[in-house]
């Protein structure tokens, strides 16, 4: 299946008005786990009130360890406060990786914006080496898009 065909998937979770957000932010990643092959671990994370800290949202994939992230620390926390994209092709040869299961290769993070302000991120983390590309960061910018509506 292609980014293409996703979007409007996205677009009928999200526009569901009989659903919590949680549960289309759960339905996102279970779409998204199903749909991508080497999407392995899905999962969106917040700003964690007045915190400098992001919170573990909906996710799928493999127990995490990693409910709160401090802004600055890992790829995510990173990205909380550079407020741009991060794609990491090879987590080993990242020094502020966290890592959360070894089987993880590469990871890509994408921040959510409303009104300006980043309030959380998308959080993908990949069994493959090296398998994001530039579709993958405008697909998921899409996403972020529309989450952002949610919020």
């Amino acid at each position: 299946m292609t980014f293409e065909t996703l979007k409007p998937q996205i677009e009928t979770i999200v526009s569901n008005t009989t659903l919590p957000t949680d549960d289309k932010l759960l339905q996102i990643c279970q779409l998204l786990d199903e749909n991508i092959s080497y999407y392995n671990w899905v999962g969106f994370y917040f700003k964690n009130g007045d915190k400098n800290e992001l919170k573990l949202g909906p996710y799928v994939g493999a127990p995490t360890d990693h409910i709160i992230i401090p802004f600055g620390k890992g790829i995510c926390g990173q990205v909380a406060v550079s407020n741009e994209n991060f794609v990491v092709p090879d987590v080993a040869a990242q020094d502020n990786y966290i890592a959360c299961s070894i089987t993880v290769k590469a990871e890509i993070v994408i921040p959510i914006f409303v009104n300006g302000e980043n309030l959380g991120q998308i959080d993908i983390d990949s069994n493959t080496p090296d398998p994001f590309t530039e579709e993958d960061e405008r697909f998921l910018e899409f996403v972020c898009a529309k989450v952002a509506t949610l919020l």
